[in-house]
């Protein structure tokens, strides 16, 4: 078994869609748009297994603000890089974007070497090894 997608609800689709093109190296499938539905998607996929991330946006569902990722829902996304150095390089390369760097570069608790990022609109992505 494995995780095939996750899908995330977003606000704008195409920014969130080109944070992860720019930083996650993923590749993107062409926009789907449902009419009737008032319904946009991307799948974006991730390296041989394709493990994929759908970007989704409805513009009639609304967050409850500043619940993210804290009461319900979507908590983190974790993603893999090949080493503690990549995950000090992504961190940095995003810093100088001027994303916000919620936890620095560290070894968990739980073994993990890691940093914790904000997406576009206040997602936390880990980097990790």
């Amino acid at each position: 078994m494995k995780i095939e997608h996750i899908a995330i609800w977003v606000d704008n689709i195409e920014l969130m869609r080109e944070f992860y093109l720019t930083y996650f190296a993923v590749a993107s499938s062409e926009k789907y748009y449902n009419p009737n539905k008032n319904y946009t998607s991307y799948f974006l996929s991730f390296g041989e297994d394709k493990t994929r991330i759908e970007l989704m946006l409805r513009p009639d569902i609304a967050e409850i603000i500043g619940k993210r990722g804290f009461t319900e829902g979507f908590a983190h996304l974790a993603i893999f890089v090949e080493s503690k150095t990549a995950v000090n390089e992504l961190t940095e390369r995003l810093r100088a974007d001027n994303y916000t760097i919620e936890s620095e570069p560290r070894t968990t608790g739980d073994g993990y070497y890691e940093s914790v990022v904000l997406d576009p609109e206040g997602n936390r992505i880990e980097i990790t090894v």
